[in-house]
């Protein structure tokens, strides 16, 4: 017996339906795909990138702007004679998104300027030292720059290219092993700046849970 298969027809109101569909939603996509003839193209800056741990170190850092705090040399080993003598400070000065300037002031000197930047790939950490006339010192803007993430707490800074050449101009083979660390603890109102290489540990603490009067402005900077 021979079995003839009928295909059931697909009523001829549906494939209209379906048709129409189907060009609606294709014309939609070409809409929205097709730039507007009269819209202006869009300029603007590269958009500044970063890690998540260093976004959150540089804000935390930047929400003390405008404060000043007293520190004290907690760690200093082998011990660095004079130099550090005084009422140590540092004013959290200037901020912007991408960079922040925090003058570090011992007793009477006021050469030195600590400038954290977010560059878009880590955060920088550069020492501005100026002479009092305003000079800037034959050893200024040596530093270093993060190498990972970090933690939003803690930042490290190896020596970078150009300290480490600069240190050895100056005689100073043994800061070219140079880490700096930066350390915020909001908890327990601390900040921390820390000096590491083989045989050498320098630190500095702050107590940001008592702010004081601002300091006067650093050597070279405007008032």
């Amino acid at each position: 017996m021979n079995h003839t298969i009928t295909h059931a027809r697909r009523p001829l109101w549906m494939g209209m339906v379906f048709g129409a569909l189907l060009s609606g939603t294709a014309s939609v996509g070409a809409a929205e795909a097709a730039p507007t003839a009269n819209a202006a193209p869009v300029v603007q800056a590269a958009p500044l990138v970063a890690a998540q741990a260093h976004r959150q170190f540089f804000e935390q850092l930047r929400s003390l702007c405008g404060q000043a705090f007293e520190g004290r040399v907690v760690q200093d080993q082998p011990k660095s004679g004079s130099g550090f003598e005084g009422r140590l400070l540092m004013h959290v000065r200037r901020c912007s998104e991408r960079e922040i300037q925090i003058p570090f002031h011992v007793g009477d000197n006021h050469s030195r300027t600590w400038i954290i930047s977010q560059t878009g790939s880590g955060l920088s950490l550069k020492h501005d030292h100026r002479k009092a006339d305003g000079r800037s010192d034959a050893s200024t803007m040596y530093g270093g720059h993060t190498r990972d993430a970090g933690w939003p707490q803690l930042q490290s800074f190896p020596a970078d290219p150009y300290s480490q050449e600069l240190f050895l101009r100056q005689g100073m083979a043994a800061s070219v092993g140079n880490t700096w660390q930066l350390l915020i603890n909001t908890e327990l109102k601390s900040f921390s700046y820390r000096l590491l290489r083989e045989s050498r540990e320098f630190r500095v603490d702050f107590d940001l849970g008592k702010p004081v009067t601002a300091p006067t402005a650093p050597w070279g900077y405007s008032a």
